[in-house]
């Protein structure tokens, strides 16, 4: 019995930037794209086909960021999905790879996160969790200067796309993925605690403890939707995926009221 066919809709290069151009995103901007491949139907082409799409979209003098996390170089003694032994944390510490934005993969953000960051020209932020990858003009600008003790905060990416006046892009996701929430982490009273990672120091590999803000994204659907309903967002669907598109700045600003309404402060600093 030969097996049912792939789900639809089929989606091709021309027809993604067709959607994308109907959707509102514009040549020349600045826009960070949190995305869902398996969202849009059958792509012709796969997550190749999605970046040279926001390309086309974006023109020349347009720039696409995305997040290019990867959390799994962390302290093992945080893990729970699934957790090891106790017994083996130490190794692990001593013997977690140094973050390399050359070499480093992505993880949980998805395949087309993963394809900008291997695209030829793409730069990547130095954050060994947090990371994020840009190609564009304004690329390098994003990208600059994150430190290793502001994961998503006044000194991320996220800052310097708010003040470039970027667009954020829900490309078949929802508000749980919005990383820009977070930048509002940092500007409400916030818990704070040590993190820990490999890194590529000028004398080796060192595995490293900073002390951060703590984020989490618990409420962000919540939140999105508040935002949803008391702003405008410009809603269509590219292939299969429901998409949203608006102002990072607005959202920030209005994440930073919601936070200190709905997430009161409860563990000391």
């Amino acid at each position: 019995m030969s097996p049912p066919p792939r789900a639809g809709p089929l989606c091709t290069r021309d027809s993604i930037t067709a959607a994308l151009r109907d959707l509102g995103l514009r040549p020349g901007e600045t826009v960070l794209v949190h995305s869902s491949l398996s969202a849009l139907g059958w792509v012709c082409g796969g997550a190749v086909t999605v970046v040279r799409a926001l390309l086309d979209t974006l023109g020349a003098d347009g720039t696409l960021v995305v997040p290019a996390h990867s959390g799994g170089n962390s302290d093992p003694a945080d893990w729970n999905n699934p957790p090891v032994p106790e017994a083996w944390w130490a190794a692990i510490r001593a013997s977690m790879p140094p973050y390399d934005p050359r070499l480093t993969p992505t993880r949980g953000v998805g395949v087309i996160p993963e394809t900008v960051r291997n695209w030829p020209g793409a730069l990547r932020s130095a954050h060994p969790q947090t990371s994020f990858a840009a190609l564009g003009p304004r690329a390098g600008g994003i990208v600059a200067g994150h430190a290793l003790d502001c994961q998503l905060g006044e000194r991320s990416p996220l800052a310097r796309l708010e003040e470039a006046g970027a667009r954020i892009l829900l490309l078949g996701t929802g508000f749980d993925t919005c990383t820009a929430f977070h930048l509002a982490e940092y500007r409400v009273p916030a818990p704070r605690v040590d993190n820990s990672f490999a890194v590529t120091t000028p004398g080796g590999r060192r595995w490293s403890t900073v002390r951060d803000v703590a984020i989490t994204s618990d409420g962000f659907a919540d939140l999105g939707a508040a935002f949803e309903r008391d702003h405008p967002v410009v809603r269509g669907r590219v292939g299969a995926a429901e998409s949203r598109l608006f102002p990072l700045a607005e959202a920030v600003m209005y994440a930073s009221k919601w936070l200190r309404e709905h997430r009161p402060l409860t563990t000391p600093t």
